[in-house]
């Protein structure tokens, strides 16, 4: 199980996402409920993983009902972090029937989908373990609004997150490098400009495509070379050519494009140091968890 509680977003953050999301369905005008429970009519009910996964976002769920009411009660059963398997209850609620009724859907989604997230980075994870000491990586392929709360589930899945935002790092990806060859600019001329325009605290990664563009990256200095879209036999060969030379052993290496978690253990074996999987945040299905009612 991952320790994700020096990790966790701040409660600010969790408030307001909650807010959002519970503004955005109206609850405070739940038409429905309002028209069919009485509001001193009291309920209980079961957080049930139908799904055997990682359990993630336990204290979104909670916000959720509290910001409904204050008087509705969570007792959490399961710890955060925790694999679970199917039919495990991992909480009870308890309180008035109205307002645990009007947040449940907010609440189950954010749990579903950052629970989704935490089970699939766990098994790109465990994946990429069978083949090397790659560490996998997130990317910015977050739903907006929602970054925090994803990206902290791929460090609950025992992942790790790439650059946050834009100014966390530069990352010179193909288009930039489209346009410094439309100035005449080659990577080496253009990694030189860099340095002379941001701090010398920032890494600088370069993206290629090609054992010839990753020699010249390495040889223009960059920080970290990103081999995008190679196959595990070319990004061999590279990562071992910049090993074997001292002067350009410290090069970080990143395996990127359309890493599944059929390919990433071929893709670990290669000698990388970091494998970025956008999947994990854009394509991770929710899993399956429901909240089992009970009116008094």
């Amino acid at each position: 199980m991952t320790d994700p509680t020096t990790h966790h977003p701040a409660t600010e953050t969790v408030a307001e996402i909650v807010a959002l999301a519970l503004a955005e369905d109206r609850v405070a005008f739940d038409v429905t409920t309002r028209a069919t429970v009485p509001v001193d009519q009291p309920g209980e009910a079961t957080l049930l993983y139908k799904q055997s996964g990682v359990v993630c976002g336990l204290v979104v769920f909670a916000e959720a009902f509290a910001q409904v009411s204050p008087d509705v009660e969570v007792e959490l059963l399961v710890d955060e972090g925790q694999w679970v398997k199917a039919g495990t209850p991992a909480a009870e609620v308890a309180g008035p029937l109205a307002a645990i009724l009007s947040a449940e859907r907010v609440a189950l989604n954010l749990l579903q989908r950052m629970s989704g997230i935490a089970t699939l980075a766990q098994q790109y994870v465990d994946a990429a373990k069978d083949g090397g000491e790659a560490r996998v990586v997130d990317t910015r392929k977050t739903t907006p609004g929602l970054r925090a709360l994803e990206r902290y589930a791929v460090r609950v899945g025992g992942a790790a997150n790439h650059r946050n935002t834009l100014e966390d790092g530069v990352l010179i990806k193909d288009n930039h490098l489209a346009a410094a060859a439309a100035r005449g600019t080659g990577i080496a001329a253009l990694l030189a400009e860099v340095r002379t325009k941001v701090p010398h605290t920032l890494r600088i990664e370069v993206e290629v495509d090609s054992p010839e563009q990753a020699r010249e990256a390495i040889e223009g200095g960059a920080d970290v070379v990103l081999l995008d879209n190679m196959t595990p036999d070319v990004m061999r060969a590279v990562v071992a050519e910049a090993r074997a030379n001292p002067a350009t052993a410290r090069v970080l290496f990143e395996a990127s494009g359309g890493i599944t978690l059929q390919t990433i253990k071929a893709v670990s074996a290669t000698g990388v140091d970091l494998i970025s999987c956008g999947a994990l945040t854009h394509s991770a299905p929710a899993l399956d968890i429901s909240l089992d009612v009970r009116p008094a």
